[in-house]
């Protein structure tokens, strides 16, 4: 199965600039430097963004768990980045009940048994 709607996703720009590349953030900050270490750039954080949009684009889904907001997916694939080296990620969606694109909720690295 794919991520329903995947042609719509939404990666919101505050998701990326202030959690997701943020080597300064309470809980993102880990992320941030995996992210970083696979050329990823705030000042090109488009970049990842659509790596991002991407991931959720062609990979297939791991999980589906409900929530009271909506469906939320999971998906577990190997990464485009920048250097070439392309580790594999999580990323998780949720399609908010009435709409029509799922949103990005976060993404990390997975561990290598995974």
């Amino acid at each position: 199965m794919k991520l329903p709607h995947a042609e719509h996703a939404t990666v919101e720009r505050e998701k990326i600039v202030g959690y997701l590349l943020n080597p300064t953030h309470r809980y993102g900050a880990s992320k941030a430097q995996f992210f970083l270490e696979f050329g990823f750039r705030l000042d090109e954080w488009e970049k990842l963004a659509d790596a991002l949009r991407e991931h959720g684009q062609v990979s297939a889904v791991a999980k589906t768990k409900q929530t009271p907001f909506g469906p939320r997916y999971e998906l577990d694939d190997e990464l485009i980045t920048p250097d070439g080296r392309n580790p594999r990620i999580r990323t998780v969606w949720q399609l908010d009940h009435g709409q029509t694109a799922p949103r990005l909720i976060t993404a990390h690295p997975l561990e290598a048994d995974s």
